[in-house]
C-alpha cells in the first residue's frame, strides 16, 4: 500500500507526507534525523514540521536542549478528519444560505450577431410556456428574414405570445394573422422610434438590438422579469 498517496489524498503534499511517515517510523527524533530519513533538506524539513504541528499531525518537545518531533498516531489523524467533516456538516446550513443568495443574483449573458440571436430564440423555445413581447416587426424581419421558422416551432410547441408592436404595415399583417399563429397583437403609435425586441418568459428577459452591432442580452432574474412583465401588462391594458 502506498501510504504517501493515501496521505496526499488526505490533503498533504508529497513532501509533507514523507516527513510525517519519517516521523512515524522514527518515533521521537530530531529535525536532522527526520530530514535524513525523508531525504529532504534540513531547512525544508523544519518548515514542514512546523506546518504539520499546526495541523495536528506531529507534536514537539525538547530533549537535552534539542527540539524533537514525534508523529501523532494514525488514529489521531482519523479523528481529525472526522472532526473536519463534523465542522463542515455544522456549517452546511449557512453555506447553503450563502449559495442560495448567490443563485438569486441576476445573471446577464451577451451574444453578438444573427447567430447569437438565434441561440436566444432556441432557448426561448426550449423553456417558455407563454411569452410577452415588445418590439418592431419591420426591424425584426429585416434582420431575421427567416423568423417564420421560429414562429412555426413556437406553434408546434403550443407557446402563445402576446405582442405589442410599433404600428406599421408589417405589424398590422402580424395582427391579422395572429389567431392561427397563437399570437395576439396590440399596436402603439409609430411616433415611438426604437429598433429592438424584448421577450419575457419564466424568470428571463431577452433584449435584441437590430441596429449597428447586432446584439442580444439575456437577463435571468425573477425580480427583474416580474418588473418587466408588470410594465408589459400595464402597457397592454392601455392600448387596443
Amino acid at each position: 500500500m502506498n501510504f504517501t498517496t493515501i496521505l496526499k489524498q488526505y490533503g498533504l503534499t508529497e513532501k509533507q507526507a514523507k516527513i510525517y511517515l519519517a516521523c512515524l517510523e522514527l518515533g521521537a527524533a530530531s529535525v536532522q534525523k527526520i530530514s535524513h530519513k525523508a531525504g529532504l533538506a534540513r531547512s525544508t524539513t523544519y518548515e514542514i514540521l512546523e506546518y504539520l504541528q499546526r495541523q495536528g499531525f506531529v507534536t514537539t518537545f525538547r530533549k537535552k536542549k534539542s527540539l524533537h518531533f514525534s508523529a501523532e498516531e494514525p488514529e489521531r489523524l482519523l479523528a481529525l478528519a472526522k472532526n473536519k467533516i463534523t465542522t463542515l456538516e455544522q456549517a452546511l446550513p449557512e453555506l447553503r444560505a450563502i449559495s442560495g443568495e448567490a443563485r438569486i443574483r441576476p445573471t446577464v449573458r451577451f451574444y453578438q450577431g444573427i447567430d447569437g440571436m438565434k441561440i436566444v430564440l432556441e432557448e426561448i423555445l426550449a423553456e417558455a410556456k407563454e411569452l410577452q413581447a415588445f418590439g418592431s416587426a419591420d426591424d425584426l424581419f429585416r434582420t431575421l428574414p427567416d423568423f417564420h421558422k421560429f414562429v412555426e416551432k413556437r406553434k408546434k410547441k403550443k407557446i402563445p405570445v402576446r405582442v405589442i408592436l410599433r404600428d406599421s404595415e408589417k405589424a398590422r399583417e402580424r395582427q391579422q394573422s395572429g389567431q392561427k399563429d397563437l399570437r395576439v397583437v396590440r399596436l402603439i403609435s409609430d411616433q415611438y422610434q426604437f429598433h429592438g425586441l424584448i421577450y419575457v418568459w419564466n424568470n428571463k428577459i431577452a433584449q435584441l438590438s437590430f441596429q449597428k452591432d447586432l446584439v442580444a442580452l439575456v437577463i435571468e432574474s425573477e425580480v427583474l422579469a416580474d418588473t418587466q412583465r408588470a410594465m408589459f401588462e400595464s402597457l397592454w391594458d392601455s392600448v387596443e
